[in-house]
């Protein structure tokens, strides 16, 4: 295991990593798997009434881990998996926010409805693979 590299972003990623024993993302060789992200802000707060806000802050989260472990974001991505606990709430939200972080390019995508999240409030998961190009 020691060949494998692990991060956290700052903020609610390194606080997620410390109360549950977890990383927000580790790299393979040329690839970056990021643990599922949750529409929490900065700070770890999440909004159970806000399903479009929690969409946001998802790929605003995700972004940031990638960014955290080298990469440029949501360009590099290539592989998705999405979990919606209300699915008629979240899937339009998420497909936007698709057309605007990926506008070059889409991403393979799993879309899963389930029951419950890691934690009570959470409305959305998102989950990738990226690609981390070698100069």
């Amino acid at each position: 295991m020691s060949s494998l590299k692990f991060y956290n972003e700052e903020g609610a990623g390194q606080q997620n990593s410390d109360l549950y024993h977890y990383s927000q993302a580790v790299v393979l060789g040329d690839i970056v798997k990021c643990s599922g992200q949750g529409g929490w802000d900065p700070t770890g707060k999440l909004d159970a009434n806000d399903v479009e806000g929690q969409v946001d802050l998802a790929f605003q989260n995700v972004n940031r881990v990638l960014q955290a472990a080298g990469l440029r974001g949501w360009e590099d991505v290539y592989s998705v998996r999405s979990y919606h606990v209300d699915m008629d709430a979240s899937f339009e939200f998420v497909v936007d926010r698709f057309k605007k972080h990926c506008p070059d390019h889409r991403p393979i995508w799993t879309c899963i409805g389930v029951t419950r999240l890691g934690l009570p409030e959470m409305l959305i998961e998102i989950e990738v693979e990226a690609y981390a190009k070698k100069a």
